[in-house]
């Protein structure tokens, strides 16, 4: 008997991990779908509800769109904020939300894209940290209540990219953030896909925050 082929839908798709990602799952024997933002806005309801709503089946969400607009507090305006919560976080629930019956019908798996600063914080990145923090929240709450359906919701922090978001950082952050790397080199986004394709094979996980780069955070 041939083997079942999983299917994995990543938003965001013209992204460079997003791209990265396709690519990993595709090679592992994935049937991939991988839409840039003409085929799916992720902050337009109707888009994702036509999109998903097109798919005969699904195994695997994997939300990559993102937006970062970093400035100090007293310059983020609401239009950014909402902008930057809209990408990372809206971005995440709608796909998510129209996703869920078929991950239940399939005892799939969420795996959503966080960052350090949503534990952490960062000078400048406000509303980026926010929206991070509120989605390590949507994923351990969507792994309690979902459980029972064998649906697993898990958070990857892939660390600093080398990505078209990233390509604006200041050198001078860039040093910075460098330097708090124990292992003195950034993460990759060919590294974070084969883990990404790792954890989506691990049945007995779910509600869980991954930290892939060699920053190390005092325990708590």
């Amino acid at each position: 008997m041939p083997s079942t082929v999983h299917t994995v839908l990543i938003t965001g798709g013209g992204g460079t991990l997003a791209r990265a990602t396709a690519a990993a799952f595709a090679a592992a024997g994935w049937r991939v779908h991988a839409p840039g933002r003409n085929a799916l806005d992720v902050n337009d309801p109707a888009s994702v509800a036509a999109f998903v709503g097109a798919l005969d089946s699904l195994d695997l969400l994997i939300p990559c769109a993102g937006l970062s607009e970093d400035r100090a507090f007293p310059a983020l305006d609401a239009a950014t904020w909402d902008a930057v919560l809209g990408a990372n976080l809206r971005g995440a629930f709608l796909p998510f939300h129209a996703a869920l019956p078929l991950l239940v019908r399939s005892r799939g798996a969420a795996l959503f894209i966080g960052s350090r600063v949503g534990r952490r914080g960062a000078a400048g990145q406000s509303a980026y940290a926010a929206a991070k923090a509120g989605l390590i929240a949507l994923a351990q709450t969507a792994a309690r209540e979902h459980g029972a359906d064998g649906v697993r919701v898990n958070v990857v922090l892939p660390g600093f990219l080398e990505t078209r978001m990233t390509a604006a950082v200041p050198p001078a952050r860039r040093a910075a953030v460098l330097a708090e790397e124990a292992l003195g080199r950034f993460n990759t986004p060919e590294e974070t896909a084969r883990f990404l394709v790792f954890l989506a094979g691990m049945p007995h996980t779910s509600g869980q925050v991954f930290q892939l780069d060699s920053r190390i955070d005092p325990w708590i």
